[in-house]
């Protein structure tokens, strides 16, 4: 090889190891941390967080942390204002992001102060009726229909939070079904669970692992789950839009960065969210907590962002027509 041929063999070789290099060097800073910010400790945000960052920290090799906030728009206020350079990111559910601007004030805009990165996982709340409600002798969702319609007003729900998963799921199947239900307040899961058991309430769209082990014991009886398909979280509970077509109320849980943040950060972000959710480990525990773990692209998380401010918009002007009594 001449000393001219060596020299170009040379600078080529420099040129692709540069190219190699940039987008690397585009992507995240080396050794700085990476701060997932969500709401407060022990919710289904800090939970899928905290996986998050162990299946993170194993594909990325540097360190993640989680940052609980203890409100639900603190978490909100602290990504949009952040440096866009990848290394702050939020964890939280479209009924946190998108949904609670619809009845408070926040501190950001949904959509124009958050880059989409990805999906990370998705859960259905189960439609939970007391045993001993009437219309539910066959386990039915047509029959217990039926029965609400027979009786309209005579069957009150759990409403944890106006505008809530809970209260939106009962406000959909309302509209859906052509039933007229009643909305009892609750502050806390805990009292809404002895008054579900006792009877005092009749109904509540909740979380599988909140009621699921009562239905085990023949106390609960679940109808249907809020997912517009069959969930492999409760595989032998029928969705409900097999008897309401349309009906729709999965909880997702997504992953955002700030506004303005690189095109190639985001991209970067978003194919190692699906690696870290990929691993069986990560898997396992999902699963284990009645959650799916669900990777995206960021313009997949864009279009639900986009489907679902439209769709909340719909539903929570007809959440109006839903009484709710005092508690």
């Amino acid at each position: 090889m001449t000393e001219r041929m060596y020299a170009t063999a040379l600078a080529a070789s420099v040129a692709l190891v540069t190219l190699a290099a940039a987008p690397a060097a585009a992507q995240l800073q080396p050794g700085k941390p990476i701060r997932l910010v969500t709401s407060g400790v022990g919710g289904s945000t800090d939970f899928v967080a905290r996986q998050l960052a162990q299946g993170l920290n194993a594909v990325l090799q540097r360190p993640v942390i989680v940052e609980n906030r203890g409100s639900s728009v603190v978490p909100g206020e602290t990504v949009a204002k952040a440096l866009p350079d990848g290394h702050t990111l939020l964890v939280t559910s479209g009924g946190i992001l998108w949904v609670l601007p619809f009845y408070q004030q926040v501190p950001y805009d949904a959509v124009k102060d958050f880059a989409p990165v990805s999906m990370l996982a998705a859960f259905p709340s189960v439609l939970a009726v007391n045993a001993g409600v009437p219309g539910t002798s066959q386990n039915s969702i047509r029959e217990f229909i039926d029965h609400a319609k027979a009786k309209p007003g005579t069957l009150n729900y759990v409403m944890t939070a106006e505008g809530g998963s809970a209260h939106l799921a009962a406000v959909q199947f309302s509209v859906l079904a052509g039933v007229k239900m009643v909305a009892v307040p609750y502050k806390n899961t805990g009292t809404a669970m002895t008054d579900l058991l006792s009877g005092q309430v009749q109904l509540f769209f909740s979380a599988a692992g909140t009621v699921m082990p009562h239905v085990k014991t023949g106390k609960l009886k679940a109808l249907g789950v809020t997912s517009a398909r069959a969930s492999p979280v409760v595989s032998d509970v029928p969705p409900i839009s097999s008897v309401l077509p349309g009906y729709d109320m999965e909880s997702v849980l997504c992953l955002f960065a700030p506004a303005q943040s690189p095109a190639a950060v985001i991209h970067f972000l978003s194919k190692e969210v699906k690696n870290a959710l990929s691993q069986p480990d990560v898997k396992e525990r999902f699963l284990g907590a009645g959650m799916e773990p669900r990777s995206s692209t960021p313009a997949e998380l864009g279009k639900l962002r986009s489907e679902d401010v439209a769709r909340m918009a719909i539903l929570i002007k007809n959440s109006k027509a839903v009484s709710a009594s005092s508690r």
